[in-house]
């Protein structure tokens, strides 16, 4: 299985569960599970991430556009389909437009293109929710599978260990 990391899961790693002071074993297995073909992320994200200028940004740069996928042709007929789906609901024109120029969009067509797995923290909005579109309900939408880091960590069994101290 592939996954594509949203922005968030970046963010939140670094801010509050695998901070780079304390747990670099995170940040390792991302690079590792990379080389073996199945973490990546979209320029998108990585541009999200460069702007912070901060440790977190440096990593994103360090990492290239092998790690943070440029959209191919295949992710450009999906952002059709990922278009389509929006307009097909009633999201207001401040939401599309949020959604449609950020990182979201490209990260769930590049998902619904190589039929990978789309990591974040966002939890779906109630349906009747329109002033935000949220990652998980245009995955469910089209049937890309959406799960949360954590879940992604246990899928993979990942393990984070201390060392020995001498």
């Amino acid at each position: 299985m592939v996954y594509l990391l949203d922005a968030d899961a970046f963010i939140r790693a670094k801010r509050l569960h695998y901070g780079f002071d304390f747990c670099p074993a995170f940040w390792d297995w991302l690079i590792a599970n990379h080389a073996k073909g199945k973490v990546f992320s979209v320029d998108k994200v990585s541009n999200e991430l460069k702007v912070g200028a901060d440790e977190l940004g440096r990593w994103a740069a360090a990492r290239g556009s092998s790690f943070f996928l440029k959209p191919d042709q295949t992710t450009v007929a999906a952002l059709t389909q990922v278009s389509a789906w929006i307009a097909s609901k009633d999201y207001s024109t401040q939401a599309t437009a949020a959604f449609m120029n950020g990182a979201d969009y490209f990260l769930v067509a590049q998902a619904l293109a190589g039929k990978h797995t789309v990591v974040t923290h966002e939890i779906p909005a109630p349906d009747t929710s329109k002033r935000r579109i949220k990652i998980p309900n245009v995955c469910a939408g089209l049937g890309v599978k959406c799960l949360s880091p954590f879940d992604m960590l246990r899928q993979e069994q990942a393990r984070f260990q201390l060392g020995l101290s001498s």
